[in-house]
């Protein structure tokens, strides 16, 4: 396989190596939110999209901390070498419309939802 296409959901944290997004461009909120912080927030996301109450798009354009957020996370399609090691190897393990557990990457921790 050459390309995926996925979407993510970024919750980024003190140890970020860039702790500012679109969110927060200060970083106020995200140089004062521990790791520990940020898995629970990323699990309680997790939790509420696997209960069916909010799709993983919306979800990820409220709440990402990522500029994807404005395509409900789409990362659209890329191949080896594109992303950080940790979430590539995370995205080309999934099937399509599977959704990963915590990924812990140099950008925080995601979830990641695979799509093509």
């Amino acid at each position: 396989m050459s390309e995926v296409r996925a979407s993510h959901l970024l919750v980024k944290h003190q140890g970020s190596r860039r702790p500012a997004s679109w969110r927060d461009p200060e970083g106020a909120v995200i140089t004062k939110r521990s790791k520990a912080a940020a898995l629970d927030e990323l699990e309680a996301y997790r939790e509420q999209i696997e209960s069916g109450a909010v799709t993983f798009a919306d979800l990820a354009a409220k709440v990402s901390d990522c500029s994807s957020a404005k395509h409900g996370g789409d990362l659209g399609f890329f191949g080896p070498g594109k992303m950080q090691k940790a979430f590539e190897d995370g995205a080309f393990a999934l099937q399509v419309g599977e959704m990963s557990g915590v990924i812990d990457s140099d950008s925080g921790v995601h979830i990641i939802l695979r799509t093509a």
